[in-house]
């Protein structure tokens, strides 16, 4: 597998293919996403305080995603027995089991693929000195598309719930030619998509709302 740095992916990207062994087996990545979406995730090293807070709240929220035909897949430069022997702790710790895959990426070779080293942290280094990943999250739709990209430094620990909040709004707008507002979860009204003409919003969303003519909000259908 080549490793040249692909940077920058950006959204709308074609996810870059890779072949990986993980926790469960040899994978290739664009045959695991296959007609489904996925939330590939990174974290800088196993056996750490905030990464196994991380991982531990990502195996709990994973039946919600698995709702909504996500699969999670992990990710950082260790080997798979030391992730093996790590998710014994995660479930211990936060009273889980995980499940979802953690690829064992030693030599940093989907790290630089997707460009997950961190170039900040002079800390976030292994025993040679060479960088971790950083905890990016890339949110990656069944066309194997790019969708979302977020980069965490090794410090700050994520929002799964934020995560999962992401996949409902793509979701959403992809299903119903919509926009998701500051701060909405499922159940809260959206935005009719700008490119959606009033005539033809009149149609598919009866109770819209203009605030301003570039404003219009609306409760999704009921059917």
């Amino acid at each position: 597998m080549s490793t040249d740095r692909q940077a920058p992916l950006r959204l709308g990207y074609e996810a870059p293919n890779f072949d990986a062994e993980t926790t469960n087996g040899k994978i290739n990545f664009h045959e695991f996403i296959g007609d489904g979406w996925v939330v590939l995730f990174s974290h800088p090293e196993d056996y750490t305080p905030v990464c196994t807070t991380e991982l531990g709240a990502f195996a709990k929220l994973e039946p919600e995603f698995t709702k909504r035909g996500v699969k999670l897949i992990g990710l950082s430069a260790n080997t798979i027995d030391s992730h093996s022997g790590w998710i014994k702790d995660i479930n211990e710790i936060s009273n889980t089991t995980l499940k979802f895959p953690i690829i064992g990426d030693k030599q940093r070779q989907v790290a630089l693929l997707y460009d997950m080293i961190d170039h900040q942290d002079a800390t976030n280094v292994d025993s040679k000195g060479i960088a971790f990943t950083i905890r990016s999250v890339f949110v990656i739709d069944p066309k194997k598309k790019i969708r979302t990209i977020l980069s965490y430094p090794a410090s700050t620990g994520r929002n799964t719930a934020e995560v999962l909040r992401i996949v409902d709004s793509l979701q959403t707008g992809d299903k119903h030619r919509v926009t998701t507002p500051i701060n909405w979860v499922p159940g809260d009204d959206v935005i009719v998509a700008p490119p959606v003409k009033d005539e033809e919003a009149r149609k598919l969303f009866p109770q819209f709302r203009a605030v301003k003519p570039y404003l219009r909000f609306t409760p999704l259908p009921t059917a």
